[in-house]
């Protein structure tokens, strides 16, 4: 730190001793003024003269009263401005005590506003010059009567000037500050939403996977005895679909490793392109499911597309867990118009429980739908079937507005 830096932390850290020391030098100022008299009996000369008590008073005031100027900046220009006009209309020579009466005027202009700085200049500047010019024993052209305007007047100006820049840097100071938070809050709202991303990434690719493996490890279990070749072949999808949670684990997971580690898998995320693949694990454990598809050619935005893949995966989880042995799904995927239609039922008979229960997942699974679908601006209903059964069905837009602003801006530079 600075020598500079260093004296303006102490004096901002004592006040009102900054406020004494002024006042001490003020009162040196004016008394040293007092001693010269530019009015000789030839004309302009300069000699020592020797100021009467009453000057010597006035100028012991006003300096006393600066000591006090930060803590009431009005009643001390009252009083300055008191002991200026005596000395204007009693002091021959004038002692210059209206220096007091300047300082006290800069500090109500430095801490007040600028229509009070106005207010309180002109009114200063006409009593003090007024009564200079109407009241003292000199002309009312003379310099002294002059000078009096003219340092009231830079008095009010200058601590205009101060308070302007304060305020400006302590604006500089609130934006930057602003922006620093403005920042911090952002960087935390991203932080949030990526870990809730990756907490439905998790979720998804867990409940679907060992759902299956808890269904094939059951099946395994009831036919080891009596049918080992069928015991083997659910083992078999036991350890299939194990694998595909450890690697779409591993995908997830290497999201949140830093630059050192080793690279992150590069497996494009699903889609509705594996539908028939997501499909077929559910079929391996047992429940029967019939798609059907009107959205050959369309191509969604990758958040989208993930977006339906998991809705389905989580709706089809649900029916595989809530509905019962006997329950048959059906899942639908159409294009209407600007957006795709993903629609699952089941006519499952509630043998388990409800999808939401707290008991199976705590309704994360149902939540996790609805904010995916939330994300890409589209619109989710879900809830149970007249007769029986579940239905999901999400309304998803075909191009969100990333992809749109992207297009148009294409189009824009080339119209061909």
């Amino acid at each position: 730190m600075s020598t500079l830096a260093r004296a303006r932390c102490t004096i901002g850290a004592h006040p009102s001793a900054m406020d004494a020391a002024l006042a001490a030098a003020v009162l040196l100022c004016m008394v040293a003024g007092s001693f010269v008299d530019p009015h000789g009996p030839e004309g302009v000369s300069w000699g020592l003269r020797t100021p009467d008590a009453l000057s010597l008073a006035l100028m012991a005031a006003g300096a006393a009263a600066l000591a006090f100027r930060r803590r009431a900046p009005m009643a001390v220009l009252f009083v300055t401005g008191g002991v200026s006009v005596v000395e204007s209309v009693t002091g021959d020579p004038r002692a210059p005590v209206v220096m007091s009466a300047v300082i006290a005027l800069y500090t109500v202009a430095a801490s007040t506003d600028r229509p009070t700085t106005w207010r309180v200049g002109l009114l200063t500047m006409t009593v003090l010059t007024g009564a200079a010019m109407l009241a003292g024993p000199l002309p009312w052209y003379a310099q002294e009567n002059l000078a009096v305007f003219a340092w009231t007047g830079i008095g009010a100006t200058a601590g205009d000037a101060v308070r302007s820049r304060r305020a400006f840097v302590q604006a500089i100071r609130d934006r930057a500050e602003k922006a620093e938070r403005t920042r911090e809050e952002e960087a935390r709202r991203r932080v949030a939403e990526e870990r809730l991303r990756i907490a439905r990434d998790l979720h998804d690719v867990v409940a679907h996977h060992i759902a299956l493996v808890n269904v094939q490890a059951g099946v395994a279990s009831h036919v080891m005895d009596k049918r080992p070749d069928q015991a083997k072949e659910a083992l078999a999808h036991v350890r299939e679909a194990s694998r595909s949670a450890l690697d779409e684990l591993r995908a997830t997971v290497g999201l949140l490793r830093q630059s050192g580690d080793p690279e992150a898998p590069t497996e494009p995320a699903p889609g509705l392109a594996r539908l028939d693949e997501l499909v077929g694990t559910f079929h391996h454990a047992g429940l029967r499911v019939e798609v059907a598809r009107t959205d050959q050619g369309t191509e969604l935005p990758a958040a989208v597309d993930l977006a339906a893949y998991r809705i389905i995966q989580e709706a089809l989880t649900n029916v595989q867990k809530h509905a019962g042995r006997q329950a048959k799904a059906e899942v639908s995927v159409v294009r209407v118009g600007p957006n795709i239609e993903v629609t699952v039922l089941d006519d499952g008979t509630g043998e388990g429980e409800a999808p939401d229960a707290p008991a199976e997942g705590g309704g994360h699974g149902l939540l996790g739908m609805r904010e995916r679908v939330t994300a890409v601006r589209g619109t989710l209903t879900t809830g149970p079937r007249y007769g029986g059964g579940f239905r999901v069905h999400a309304i998803l837009p075909v191009r969100n507005r990333t992809d749109a602003a992207t297009k148009a801006s294409a189009a824009t530079k080339d119209p061909v």
